[in-house]
């Protein structure tokens, strides 16, 4: 009889997440952001101005009121607007294999390209990307694909004023950049949830910004 594993896609997580650090540390082209806390890096210009600016445009053409389990847009949690981008059209088929190819992960365990809107006043407060086994989502995300592991998130838009990514127990808060793609591991070395990820997207004060975010699974995600 098979061991069961006390954390949910622990030892998955543990391969994914080294495979992809060796993978981007190899990398001429990206950077690591320095901090013990987890793996990040950053590539600048993954996405030129003219991609950028189309993305925006699709993205206002999907943006709603965005959720978040069973957390509702009314409790002010995460108030700016999201939604997901056409898999099956070709430009951003080609945008989402670039990043799946960066990271070296199979198309099927990433989910659809989500683009998402802030305008001034919204946010998105501190929160992990990874699932909390605890909860009662988890049973729905466990057929889906289990947990996240890595999350790829490109910058469109200069913004005039807030709108960082504010990584609240590392310390540091990255300020969008146009064509910027910022990539982070969602576990720790040994497959266990990353704490340490907790960012906020924090309050926008002048303009607007757009980003698009792209998640990853340890299994196909449906």
């Amino acid at each position: 009889m098979a061991k069961t594993e006390t954390i949910p896609d622990q030892a998955a997580l543990k391969r994914v997440g080294k495979a992809v650090k060796d993978r981007l540390e190899a990398d001429p082209g990206v950077y690591k952001i320095p901090t013990d806390l987890t793996d990040m890096y950053a590539v600048g210009d993954f996405l030129t101005g003219a991609e950028c600016e189309r993305l925006c445009l699709m993205i206002d053409e999907v943006a709603r009121p965005s959720s978040l389990h069973e957390i509702g847009y009314e409790s002010g949690f995460r108030t700016s607007y999201s939604g997901d981008l056409d898999p099956g059209d070709s430009f951003v088929k080609g945008i989402s294999r670039r990043i799946d190819d960066l990271l070296g992960l199979p198309s099927m365990v990433g989910e659809a390209v989500q683009g998402q809107r802030y305008l001034p006043g919204q946010q998105f407060k501190p929160h992990n990307d990874w699932f909390y086994s605890s909860e009662k989502y988890w049973e729905l995300e466990r057929k889906r694909g289990g947990q996240r592991s890595w999350t790829a998130m490109a910058y469109l838009n200069e913004v005039e004023e807030g709108g960082g990514t504010h990584f609240t127990e590392i310390g540091i808060n990255i300020e969008p950049k146009p064509g910027v793609l910022l990539v982070w591991n969602n576990a720790k070395p040994d497959g266990s949830p990353n704490e340490d990820t907790m960012h906020a997207g924090t309050p926008v004060l002048k303009g607007s910004k757009y980003i698009i975010t792209k998640w990853y699974r340890t299994r196909k995600w449906a």
